[in-house]
């Protein structure tokens, strides 16, 4: 699967909507969600322990559901959510949309590329190691896509 067809399917139309996808309350009760499995409305807002209304905790999980983030299914009168896709694959398709944007900077992203391999030598010299080992995994594979 392409990578932005992915996104259509969580109800995002590119990487870089992705990366501004979710509010500090989506990410938290996604947080919920992901910590109980399954949560209702009432669940997910005594979760919170604020004072949030339970309307605004009800939209707020439908718009994860219509974004693609949640499942629900009907409990009563009521929905149970779950979630649709893992921490991980959120923590992708975010670190994306910030890598599209930053790959977009005008007049050149190089400036970007090059504090980003700085900050990674600076905090941890074996994942500077990975990143290069990934690099050289990454030119090999798209040397053999290309015709000779």
């Amino acid at each position: 699967m392409r990578r932005g067809r992915r996104f259509l399917l969580w109800g995002f139309r590119t990487a870089g909507e992705a990366g501004r996808a979710l509010g500090s309350l989506e990410q938290r009760l996604m947080e919920i969600v992901w910590a109980s499995r399954e949560v209702t409305v009432r669940e997910a807002l005594d979760a919170l322990d604020t004072d949030i209304a339970y309307t605004t905790v009800m939209t707020t999980l439908d718009r994860l559901f219509k974004k693609g983030l949640l499942e629900r299914r009907k409990e009563g009168r009521a929905f149970a959510y779950a979630a649709a896709v893992s921490r991980d694959e959120l923590q992708r398709a975010l670190a994306a949309g910030f890598f599209d944007r930053l790959l977009q900077a005008r007049p050149h992203p190089l400036p970007a590329l090059s504090t980003l391999v700085d900050a990674v030598g600076d905090h941890d010299r074996d994942l500077l190691d990975e990143l290069e080992r990934l690099v050289r995994e990454k030119r090999r594979a798209l040397d053999e896509r290309e015709p000779s």
